[in-house]
């Protein structure tokens, strides 16, 4: 995907939590056989399988022996990669620290409304070792790291570079932006192009079946977009390739594409939403939620007794709150597990859209019919609204959008130059 700055910030909400199949672990230990070399540095067959265990569970598969062979030779390019960028973040000096890491663990599990060890504790129980997890996060992050120091100064955008991105994002108001996620499968050998076929159809028959696109994009994507759930912000469609774009116009807000090619892999895209942008007022929102955690957690994605009960309790407490500050005072009475004001919410930028509509229908003291998550229910009462005039986005955010379009187009070339100078044998 073409590397262009974001021209707003859409707020997504997560409602789904990673669908990992629920099989017995294996007893048969990992090989120690060579399954590719990388610099002298040799990857294991062992490597290999711990790897497509993690992917299959991830992408809703049982990892039996035919599925994890399926998905080794996809896995084994995905490890090359990894190696190249791990050697370099060595060379690099890069340092990622067991704070850091936990950091971004915890950020998944906050995300997928997961308890803080559910992550580990769900590889663990389907015979995933966890630091397979550990390792690629660990990769990813500091990868991170070599980019913004190969960069250096050259990183932060001038007053030029901003007078100039400004002067874009004034030229978008009247178009239509769509708020994108990508999962990207690289393809850096013509024979492996059937096998990342096949591995987009598979990962792409999850994703419509529930599983949530950003655990398995900050899992195995191989764009630096991963570590951000595959999210891209909202594009313009001239700033896509033009078989994403023409992919993309197609496609109604929740779908997800077929896989698309584009030069050097494959593309997985979900719409999240669309907006035309224009100078005219928008509608804020003011609102205050209630959340109430289950005592035990859903099975089957089904609502069973217990959280039935939850979801009562709940809404015959919201009913009887009076005013917002009565719905705040409901949420801290239930932990306060999530903020009771989220605070100014745009609608426009509201997904998904069905909550949007949800909001816009909303009157003032009025409460919506209860929002079920994985882990609890919530309630959201109106307080007010307002009319603001359309602006662009503050000199940070600008600056933060410059600055990560120049780290993935450094992410691209440098770990194109890598796979050239690399000596890589396969087995």
């Amino acid at each position: 995907m073409k590397n262009v700055s974001r021209a707003a910030l859409l707020v997504g909400t997560l409602l789904g939590a990673p669908a990992f199949a629920q099989t017995a672990p294996s007893s048969a230990p990992y090989s120690s056989a060579v399954a590719a070399v990388v610099n002298n540095q040799i990857i294991t067959t062992g490597d290999v399988a711990a790897r497509a265990r993690l992917l299959a569970l991830s992408i809703g598969l049982q990892p039996t022996p035919d599925i994890v062979a399926r998905l080794s030779g996809q896995v084994t390019e995905q490890l090359i990669d990894q190696t190249l960028q791990q050697q370099e973040i060595q060379k690099e000096g890069i340092t990622v620290s067991d704070a850091d890491l936990a950091a971004a663990i915890a950020h998944i599990e906050q995300n997928n409304n997961m308890p803080p060890g559910a992550l580990r504790a769900r590889l663990q129980a389907a015979g995933v070792p966890f630091e397979s997890l550990l390792s690629q996060m660990r990769t990813q992050l500091g990868w991170q790291g070599v980019l913004h120091k190969v960069l250096g100064p050259g990183l932060q955008p001038t007053p030029g570079d901003m007078a100039a991105e400004k002067a874009a994002l004034k030229a978008e108001i009247g178009s239509t932006q769509y708020h994108l996620a990508e999962i990207f499968v690289p393809v850096t050998d013509p024979a492996d192009e059937h096998t990342a076929y096949d591995f987009t159809q598979s990962i792409i028959a999850r994703l419509r079946a529930g599983a949530p696109f950003p655990v398995i994009a900050a899992q195995f994507s191989q764009a630096p977009s991963a570590l951000q759930g595959g999210d891209l912000g909202a594009r313009h469609l001239d700033q896509l390739d033009r078989p994403v774009a023409d992919t993309v116009a197609a496609m109604p807000v929740g779908a997800i594409s077929n896989p698309i090619r584009v030069p050097g892999g494959y593309e997985i895209i979900d719409l999240i939403a669309k907006q035309q942008i224009n100078a005219g007022p928008q509608t804020m929102l003011d609102i205050r939620q209630a959340f109430a955690p289950y005592s035990t957690p859903l099975t089957g994605g089904q609502l069973g007794p217990s959280q039935i009960a939850t979801v009562q309790a709940l809404m015959a407490k919201a009913k009887a709150a009076k005013s917002c500050a009565d719905i705040a005072a409901l949420n801290d009475s239930y932990g306060d597990a999530h903020p009771s004001d989220p605070g100014p919410v745009n609608l426009a930028t509201v997904t998904p859209p069905a909550f949007q509509t949800i909001l816009a229908k909303l009157s003032v003291g009025q409460i919506t019919q209860p929002l079920i998550a994985p882990d609890g229910v919530s309630v959201v009462m109106l307080c007010g609204t307002s009319q603001q005039a359309a602006a662009l986005p503050s000199d940070q955010e600008i600056g933060n959008l410059i600055i990560n379009q120049r780290v993935e187009m450094e992410s691209q070339q440098l770990l194109d130059q890598l796979r050239n100078h690399a000596l890589i044998s396969r087995n």
